[in-house]
């Protein structure tokens, strides 16, 4: 359960950095919205990584490890200032990160649809 609020939560976050990000682009007070939901992306994604090391799911954990991964990258990307990779990585992200919560809460559906 814990994973599958950790997904959710980093889901929306990145959901929440994209739009502060068409915030960036029209107005002066975008830089500091989109600065800021970065820092909470950073953490949802650090909440994830620990929900999957403790489910100690193999399938989990490597997503996981490569959406810190990618947010490390996308953060320095965004701190140079090189949109041409930094936007399109962030609709990665968010593509990726919609991909796993959807097969985390299909595979929790079939677990408990077998078992009963």
């Amino acid at each position: 359960m814990f994973l599958r609020i950790a997904l959710v939560a980093q889901t929306v976050a990145l959901l929440i950095q994209a739009v502060t990000a068409g915030l960036l682009l029209s107005s002066p007070d975008g830089r500091a919205a989109h600065s800021a939901t970065a820092l909470a992306v950073a953490a949802t994604v650090l909440l994830y990584l620990v929900a999957a090391v403790m489910t100690r799911q193999r399938a989990a954990i490597l997503p996981a490890v490569g959406m810190l991964v990618m947010t490390l990258v996308q953060m320095a990307l965004g701190m140079a200032h090189v949109k041409s990779v930094h936007v399109p990585l962030g609709v990665l992200m968010f593509g990726g990160s919609l991909v796993q919560t959807t097969r985390i809460w299909t595979a929790g559906r079939l677990r408990t649809t077998s078992a009963a």
